[in-house]
């Protein structure tokens, strides 16, 4: 048994000392003439660091990717919470529509179509005769068109009496159509002062039918090709 184990011991002992030659007088500028051990290790050493160093670049893509999915879910995160207050009050935003859609169309009842603007002409002249009220010009100008409306000026110039004159003014103002007087002035028509000119321009709108709403488009898009 003494034996044996001595010759165990010798043999653990030579290859120790087997591998130690190995590793003695490597030459590190040719490892192509390395003995096997030493050859297979540094092999098996440089594998493992190209490996280490694809699996750290590999979790820098993934570590870059992640911080780009926690960046969009916070982004997804307000983006829920804005339209969950928009889906909380859309009930009360609907009304809200609806009562500026009403508005809007009481609004364009009170404004003539292109057919009923000589009855308003008519109106306003008969306001002024209704008040006694005598028309020295009575002239409309140019239609102005907007983008959803137009706009018809009329210049006026009537003589009367003060209370007859502002009975004319509240009349205007009270028409079914919506019809404003601007750039007022009045001076005495005559030496004893009961007589008074006014001069104003009338103001009258009326909103436009859906081919001129078209037009006006097209003319913008066209102006804006330019």
């Amino acid at each position: 048994m003494a034996k044996k184990k001595k010759s165990a011991n010798l043999d653990f002992s030579a290859l120790q000392q087997k591998v130690q030659r190995q590793f003695k007088n490597l030459d590190r500028n040719d490892p192509s003439v390395w003995p096997a051990l030493p050859k297979t290790l540094l092999f098996v050493a440089a594998a493992a660091a190209v490996a280490a160093l694809l699996w750290f670049s590999m979790l820098k893509d993934y570590q870059d990717e992640l911080e780009r999915e926690q960046n969009t879910e916070v982004s997804l995160r307000q983006d829920f919470k804005t339209k969950l207050v928009k889906a909380v009050s859309l009930d009360a935003l609907k009304k809200q529509r609806e009562q500026v859609e009403q508005y809007v169309t009481q609004l364009e009842k009170q404004l003539p179509s292109k057919a009923e603007m000589a009855a308003l002409l008519s109106d306003i002249n008969q306001a002024g005769l209704g008040r006694s009220l005598q028309f020295e010009v009575f002239r409309p100008g140019s239609m102005v068109t907007k983008e959803y409306y137009a706009e018809l000026p009329i210049a006026l110039k009537v003589t009367g009496r003060y209370h007859d004159i502002g009975a004319f003014a509240s009349d205007v103002a009270f028409l079914s159509r919506i019809v404003t007087l601007n750039n007022l002035s009045i001076a005495p028509a005559a030496k004893d002062g009961d007589t008074l000119s006014m001069d104003a321009t009338a103001r009258t709108f009326r909103y436009l039918d859906a081919e001129e709403v078209q037009a006006q488009r097209a003319a913008a898009a066209g102006k804006g090709k330019k």
